[in-house]
């Protein structure tokens, strides 16, 4: 087992975890699916994001209640470290993994209802309980504005402003991942956006001479 619980505590076995990830990655991705030793210190800090070590974090200058901001070049392992990294952690810490182009596609036939499925809407609600539910929007930029009515929509900028509102109001986490720089999310999402990402998220960077893991 990869963690034990005492007195209501879960101690997490690094590198037993890093074998779970290993051995979920090659079935979902293949036997020849690997964690890189060059990425060790990125997924150290994501290990120490979601098993919510307040000291290693403070240590790293994460806050954990930010959300993650990944950035880095195509092909680098972001998308698969944020689909692996649930597999350590119990069942109710898991999040989904959303595609922002799947998002775009559900704004071209659901509209605006689009946007609340992803902001006022990402909670459970329970008698007197309202808990929010995270959410990692994959590939931040591969979207493109899609027109739903003849009526053209930033679907995710407008999805990351709502989150952000409630970020402040109700700690709603997001997480995102982008091949993008913070200049280009700028350019392609304006100010105001670029400026609520880095608020709402802690930034973890992958080199940009990152080898193509899929190559």
């Amino acid at each position: 087992m990869h963690y034990q619980i005492k007195n209501n505590i879960i101690y997490f076995d690094f590198q037993k975890s890093l074998d779970l990830i290993t051995q979920k990655g090659k079935n979902i991705y293949g036997h020849h699916f690997k964690l890189y030793d060059e990425d060790m210190p990125i997924i150290r800090k994501l290990f120490t994001y979601f098993i919510r070590d307040e000291q290693a974090a403070q240590a790293n200058g994460m806050n954990l209640r930010k959300g993650i901001l990944m950035l880095g070049p195509v092909g680098c392992g972001k998308t698969a470290l944020m689909k692996l990294i649930p597999s350590i952690l119990p069942k109710h810490q898991h999040f989904p993994v959303k595609a922002c182009r799947d998002i775009s596609f559900e704004f071209q036939n659901d509209g605006y209802k689009t946007i609340h499925r992803y902001s006022k809407r990402s909670f459970k609600i329970a008698p007197g309980q309202k808990t929010p539910i995270p959410i990692c929007f994959d590939d931040l930029g591969a979207e493109s504005n899609i027109k739903h009515f003849g009526s053209e929509c930033n679907v995710l900028a407008e999805i990351i402003l709502s989150r952000y509102d409630l970020f402040i109001s109700d700690r709603l986490i997001s997480h995102v991942t982008t091949n993008l720089n913070a200049q280009d999310i700028e350019k392609l999402y304006g100010q105001r956006v670029r400026s609520r990402l880095r608020e709402m998220m802690n930034v973890i960077i992958f080199p940009s001479d990152s080898m193509d893991k899929r190559l």
